[in-house]
Formats: structure tokens, sequence, C-alpha cells
């Protein structure tokens, strides 16, 4: 599927990039992966607000929500396990989109389960190897996703990800303030009991 203009330089829309059945597959993956990773509901940063979504990582880092900030750990900091490894087809699609000579260490996982799951206007700035892309793959519900400029009220505009759009954001558009309005419950059958799934692929360190 070739990419389409999103009117936004560095910022990559493929839509329905994985096909049904790729769906399905990593679908399954993820599952059995979630047994050793289960997904939990992280916490804001010094408010210690609870999120609306819940989220898991898989790879040698994982993106964690701490008391005193966000970050990155080597060990689900829940069970004290090394998180489950990045199922191999994303990896695959990582090297057929990102354009990076080097692999990703982290597939942050975010499940939009309640119908009022949403995520605020943020930027992905805590890895050192910002000129990586960040490559996200949509599972489940279709969301009404929202991209900005890079002051939190620059101007913003929204677009639909459904199940199977893979969504680059790296070059210029690499630090773009980003955000899920909403969830359109019951817009995909894909993910069992509903919602939607979200996977980043993220690059954190540069390379040697």
């Amino acid at each position: 599927m070739k990419p389409v203009e999103t009117e936004f330089e560095g910022l990559t829309l493929y839509p329905r990039h994985l096909d049904e059945a790729a769906q399905k597959a990593l679908v399954i993956e993820l599952a059995q992966a979630f047994e050793r990773a289960p997904p939990y509901r992280p916490k804001m940063p010094r408010s210690g607000k609870p999120w609306s979504i819940r989220q898991t990582n898989f790879g040698p880092l994982g993106w964690v929500s701490r008391p005193d900030g966000y970050g990155y750990a080597s060990t689900d900091e829940v069970n004290g396990a090394p998180w489950p490894a990045i199922p191999k087809a994303l990896l695959g699609l990582w090297d057929e989109v990102a354009a990076w000579p080097a692999p990703p260490e982290c597939c942050l996982v975010n499940l939009y389960e309640e119908p009022k799951a949403r995520m605020g206007l943020h930027r992905d700035e805590d890895e050192a190897a910002l000129d990586a892309p960040v490559v996200s793959v949509s599972l489940g519900d279709t969301c009404v996703f929202r991209v900005g400029g890079f002051a939190r009220g620059d101007k913003s505009k929204s677009f639909r990800l459904s199940s199977g759009d893979v969504l680059v954001m790296g070059g210029p558009s690499r630090l773009r303030f980003h955000g899920v309005d909403r969830v359109i419950s019951g817009s995909s059958q894909l993910v069992p009991g509903g919602g939607r799934i979200n996977l980043t692929l993220r690059r954190v360190t540069k390379p040697a």
C-alpha cells in the first residue's frame, strides 16, 4: 500500500499496511506475550493520577512512567522480569518503513479498552536517538488521531487511524505534539472484547 499525504513533512501514513491475516496473527502473539508482561495502568508523574489506558512493553527497553518523570527500564517494574522480545513481524515492519540503520529497542503497547480512553497531546522525546523515527501500528477499533506543532498550543488537525494502518513519525515531524482524541467503539471486531491496541516502535539509544 502506498503512503497517503498527511500535510506534515516526515509524517507518513500507510493505510491498511497490515492485511487481515497479519493483524490476526499479531493479536494472537500479543496475547501470548501479555502473559509474561501483563498490561498495567500507569500513573501520571507527581500527581499519581491513573491513565485511562493500560500499557506494557516488548524489547530490551520499556517506556515507563515513574513518580519523578518518564524514562526507559530494562525490566518490567511491576514484576521485575525482562520485557518479552519484540515480535519478529514488527522488526520486519521497522526494516520496511523506518529507513533507519539500527533495530528498535522498545515496542510500547497501549491498550484503549474503555469508552473514554484517550491520550492527551504529547511528544515522544525521552529517547537519545531523536533522529530515528517512531513507527506506530494500529490494531482494532479506529481512533481519531490528532497532530499539532512543536508547542502544545499550536494549531492541530485530526484524521482517523484504522486497524492495520502504519504511521511513521520522523524527520521534521519527529517531535510534533500528537495524541488520541477518542476511539470509535465497535468499529472493528479484531481485538477480543473490543478496543484498540497501539504499538509504537522506538529506537532509544544511539547506535555505537
